[in-house]
């Protein structure tokens, strides 16, 4: 079987543009495709993503597991781990990694839900 070439016929609505233009193009189609992507990686996260920061931001990985799991159980994964330890610590004028453990024993999961619920 021959492939029926039909290049002419698909370049015809560029073949009057110059290269300036042609990269114009070019580069917003690939905003188009990767558009959507960024989307993505913007409005929504992982656990794994989650427990990443909490590493980075100094906590065990045993430690980061079980606040990521807090926020899972409390609906707040789509504000970010890291974000919800940053803002309860900034709220009470306390130590970030403080607030994690102390997030890990219990404490504090009320008010931080109330502080992203007031947020809305």
């Amino acid at each position: 079987m021959k492939r029926a070439d039909d290049f002419q016929t698909r370049r015809a609505h560029l073949k009057d543009l110059s290269d300036a233009e042609l990269e114009q193009k070019f580069w917003e189609l690939a905003e188009k495709v990767v558009d959507p992507m960024l989307d993505l990686a913007q409005k929504n996260t992982t656990p794994s993503i989650e427990r990443s920061v909490l590493l980075r931001m100094g906590f065990s990985s045993i430690e980061a597991k079980a606040i990521v799991e807090g926020v899972m159980d409390r609906g707040l994964m789509g504000k970010g781990a890291g974000h919800v330890i940053f803002k309860l610590a900034r709220e009470n004028n306390a130590d970030i990694r403080e607030t994690g453990l102390k997030l890990i024993d219990g404490e504090g999961w009320d008010q931080a839900v109330s502080l992203f619920k007031e947020a809305k």
